[in-house]
C-alpha cells in the first residue's frame, strides 16, 4: 500500500528540481539574479526538510540538525563578512565544499556496497565511482584555487615532465575506479582511490597562473555539478539529480564561454599550456614611455568629453570604489555627458565579477555593455576611462604574435581619442604580461587608488562650476 509519504516526497524533490531551474534561469539576467538565488535557496531548504521525512532516512537526526547548524551558521558568518574583492575566493571555497559533499555519498554508497549492505547495478556503480572522482577532483582543486586567489600561494608550479605524470596519477585513479566496480569496495582501496583523485585536482591547478581563474572556476563548477548529478542518481534523488545536471551543464556552457574569451578551445585548456600567461609570463618588447596625467587635467577631459566609456577591473575592486565611480558618472551625465560601462566577460577574478560589483553600487543596467556590443563604439569614444583593467585591455593580443594572450578578444579601448588608465604603479599587474596600451600615444597614466582617484576627479569637476 503507498503511503503518504510515498507519494510526498518525490513530490517535493520535483517541486524544489523545478524551482532550482527557474531559479537558474532567473539568475541569467542582473534584472532577475536577485530574485533567482531566492528561488534557489527556497529550493535548498525545501530539499533539506523533505529528507527529514524521507522513508530511508532512518535514525541520526540529531547529527544531520547538528551539521545544518554548522553549516549553515558559518555560511552565514563568512558571506556577511567577506568583502566584495574576495568573493572569487568565497565562490572558490563553497564551490569546493559541493564537490567534496558528491565525493563523500560517493564513498559511504561504495563502502555500503562492499560491506553488503545495499546492492547496486553496475549502472549505478559506475556513476557513483565516476562522481566521486569529479567531486574529488573538484574538491581539492578548487582549494587550491582558493589559495592561489587568496594570495596564500601565489606560485605556479611547474616542471619538466608535468603532464606525464599528471597522466599518470589520472590513470592510477581510474585504475583503481575499475577495481572498485568490478571488486569490493574495502577501505583501503576507497582511501587509496579518493586520495588519487584529490591528488588529480592538485596536480590539475597548481600550474594555473592567476589569470586564468575565471575559466578554473567555472570549470569547477561544472565538475562539480556533475558530481551532484550522478550522485543523484546514486541515492535515487530526482533533487540531486535535476539540480546536478542544470548545474553542470550552465557550468560548462560558462567554461566555453570563459574559453572562447581568452582565445582557447576548451581542450586546449583541460589538456594544453593552461595558465601560461601568468605571473611567471615573459615579457613584452614595448617601445616609448608612459606619460602621466594628474587628477585635474583628467577631470577636465572628462568633463568636456561628450562620450566616455569607463571599463572596469580588479583594480577598482580592490579600492571598493564601485560606488565613487558611479557618483562621478552621475556627476557627468549632469553635464550632458553620454557615460557607458564596458565589461569584458573574463574581468576580475570570476565571472560577473565585475557586474556584481557594479550592480552593488546601483549602477543601471541599460548603462553596462560587453565586448561585443562596445567595441564598435571605441573609435567614436572622447575618452576611455580604465580603472584596475590589464591584459583585457592589453593591444598586445592584437598586435604581438609572441604574447601568451595573441588573439585574446579585448576591449579596443586604444581605438578611443584619448585613454585615461587609473593603476597604483607601474607595475605589470596579475597576469605578468607588459600593457602595450600604457605605451600608445594617446594614453595617460593617472597614479593612485582607485577610490582616491575617482575622489579626486570629483573635486577636480566639481571645481569646474
Amino acid at each position: 500500500m503507498i503511503s503518504v509519504l510515498d507519494f510526498l516526497v518525490p513530490a517535493a524533490y520535483f517541486i524544489a528540481a523545478v524551482m532550482f531551474i527557474y531559479g537558474l534561469k532567473a539568475m541569467s539576467s542582473p534584472v532577475t539574479a536577485r530574485s533567482g538565488m531566492i528561488w534557489s535557496g527556497v529550493a535548498m531548504a525545501v530539499a533539506i526538510l523533505v529528507t527529514f521525512v524521507h522513508p530511508e532516512v532512518k535514525g541520526n537526526y540529531a547529527l544531520m540538525v547538528i551539521a545544518i547548524v554548522i553549516g549553515g551558521a558559518g555560511a552565514w558568518v563568512t558571506a556577511r563578512r567577506v568583502a566584495m574583492t574576495d568573493m572569487p575566493q568565497m565562490i572558490a571555497l563553497y564551490n569546493g565544499m559541493g564537490g567534496g559533499a558528491a565525493a563523500a555519498i560517493a564513498g559511504v554508497e561504495l563502502l555500503k556496497r562492499g560491506s553488503g549492505e545495499v546492492q547496486m547495478d553496475t549502472v549505478t556503480v559506475v556513476l557513483a565511482v565516476l562522481g566521486g572522482i569529479i567531486g574529488a577532483v573538484a574538491f581539492s582543486g578548487s582549494l587550491i584555487a582558493f589559495a592561489k586567489l587568496q594570495g596564500w600561494l601565489k606560485k605556479s608550479w611547474r616542471f619538466s615532465g608535468q603532464q606525464v605524470i599528471n597522466l599518470g596519477v589520472f590513470i592510477a585513479t581510474l585504475a583503481l575506479g575499475v577495481f572498485l566496480i568490478i571488486g569490493e569496495a574495502s577501505p583501503t582501496v576507497l582511501l587509496a582511490f579518493f586520495g588519487l583523485a584529490l591528488v588529480v585536482g592538485v596536480l590539475m591547478t597548481v600550474p594555473i597562473g592567476g589569470a586564468d581563474m575565471p575559466v578554473v572556476i567555472s570549470l569547477y563548477n561544472a565538475l562539480t555539478g556533475l558530481a551532484v548529478g550522478f550522485e543523484g542518481y546514486v541515492l535515487q534523488n530526482p533533487a540531486m539529480m535535476i539540480a546536478g545536471i542544470v548545474v553542470g551543464a550552465a557550468g560548462s556552457l560558462l567554461t566555453q564561454l570563459m574559453a572562447r574569451s581568452m582565445n582557447r578551445s576548451l581542450g586546449n585548456v583541460l589538456f594544453a599550456g593552461f595558465g601560461k600567461a601568468d605571473e611567471d609570463g615573459p615579457g613584452l618588447e614595448v617601445s616609448g614611455e608612459m606619460r602621466s596625467i594628474d587628477a585635474t587635467d583628467a577631470s577636465i577631459q572628462l568633463a568636456y568629453a561628450e562620450k566616455v566609456v569607463i571599463v572596469p577591473g580588479y583594480g577598482l575592486a580592490v579600492a571598493q570604489a564601485q560606488h565613487k565611480i558611479w557618483e562621478l558618472v552621475e556627476l557627468l551625465q549632469s553635464r550632458g555627458v553620454k557615460v557607458s560601462f564596458a565589461i569584458h566577460p573574463v574581468a576580475g577574478r570570476m565571472p560577473g565579477h565585475m557586474n556584481v560589483l557594479l550592480a552593488e553600487a546601483g549602477v543601471p543596467y541599460d548603462l553596462i555593455f560587453d565586448l561585443e556590443d562596445i567595441n564598435a563604439q571605441f573609435p567614436t569614444t572622447d575618452v576611455a576611462l580604465v580603472i584596475g583593467a590589464n591584459d583585457v585591455v592589453n593591444p598586445a593580443a592584437r598586435k604581438d604574435t609572441s604574447s601568451p594572450i595573441y588573439g585574446m578578444p579585448i576591449l579596443d579601448v586604444d581605438k578611443a581619442r584619448n585613454c585615461i588608465v587609473v593603476k597604483r604603479g607601474q607595475g605589470t599587474g596579475f597576469s605578468g604580461i607588459e600593457n602595450l596600451l600604457f605605451f600608445e600615444d594617446n594614453t595617460r597614466m593617472l597614479y593612485g587608488d582607485a577610490q582616491k582617484v575617482a575622489q579626486a576627479l570629483i573635486a577636480g569637476i566639481k571645481s569646474l562650476g
